[in-house]
C-alpha cells in the first residue's frame, strides 16, 4: 500500500514539474512584438578595376560595384541583368535595380534626418532610375553627398539617409558615412576613392518597418 502510495505521489510531481517547465518556456516569447532589427556596417566596398587612360591615370571603371542588400554582400557583375543586386556604385552614382537600371522593383528617396529616427519608410514617394535622372540624385548637395571645388573632396551630408525599395519590393534605409578607402577622418586629393563606407537597416519582411 505504501508503494503505490509512493508511486502515485511521484508521479504527480512529474506532471506538476513538466507543466511548470513548460510554463516558463513559453513566459520567454512575447506575441506581437517584432524584434529589433540590426544595423549593417559594409567598409571599403571597392569600385571596380578602371583602365588606365593615355596620360598613365586610371580610367572611369568599365561598370558598376553590385551590391544586395538581403544578402549583405557583392553580387557578380555576370549576375547584373538580374534581381540578385539592390544597388550598384561606381563612383559617386548609386543605382537601384529598377527603371533603366535593372529589371528589378528598386526605387529610393532621399530623406534629411537622422539615421536611428527614421524608423518606417514612407508609403510613397520612391522615384526609379532614368535616362533624366537617377533615384539617388546626382550633383554636389542633391543627394548623399558634397564636393569642395578646392580641396577637390567628396563628403557625405550629415542627416541625408536614402530609403530605398529593393529589387523585390522589400525596404531599406542607409547612410553613406566615407566615400575613401579605410574610411580616413581627413582624406586628401591622393586619397584612394570610391570605397564606399556604409550602414543599413533592411527588412526582410515586406513591412515598411525599419527599426
Amino acid at each position: 500500500m505504501n508503494h503505490l502510495f509512493l508511486r502515485t505521489a511521484l508521479a504527480a510531481l512529474a506532471v506538476s514539474s513538466l507543466s511548470l517547465t513548460s510554463c516558463d518556456k513559453d513566459d520567454d516569447t512575447t506575441p506581437g512584438v517584432t524584434p529589433t532589427l540590426e544595423a549593417k556596417t559594409v567598409s571599403n566596398l571597392a569600385p571596380q578595376p578602371a583602365p588606365t587612360s593615355g596620360s598613365g591615370q586610371p580610367g572611369t571603371p568599365r561598370h558598376y560595384t553590385f551590391f544586395s542588400l538581403a544578402e549583405g554582400k557583392e553580387v557578380p557583375y555576370t549576375d547584373s541583368a538580374s534581381t540578385k543586386w539592390d544597388l550598384a556604385f561606381r563612383g559617386t552614382t548609386i543605382l537601384t535595380n529598377g527603371g533603366t537600371s535593372g529589371p528589378g522593383q528598386g526605387g529610393a528617396q532621399v530623406k534629411t534626418g537622422l539615421f536611428a529616427e527614421l524608423t518606417t519608410a514612407p508609403d510613397a514617394g520612391y522615384a526609379q532610375d532614368a535616362a533624366t535622372g537617377k533615384a539617388i540624385p546626382t550633383g554636389s548637395g542633391n543627394g548623399w553627398y558634397s564636393y569642395n571645388a578646392t580641396t577637390h573632396i567628396i563628403s557625405p551630408i550629415a542627416g541625408r539617409v536614402v530609403v530605398v525599395r529593393t529589387a523585390t519590393g522589400k525596404y531599406a534605409k542607409l547612410e553613406v558615412t566615407n566615400y575613401y578607402k579605410d574610411a580616413p577622418a581627413t582624406p586628401t586629393e591622393t586619397t584612394p576613392s570610391g570605397y564606399y563606407t556604409f550602414r543599413y537597416v533592411y527588412q526582410p519582411d515586406g513591412s515598411k518597418n525599419l527599426k
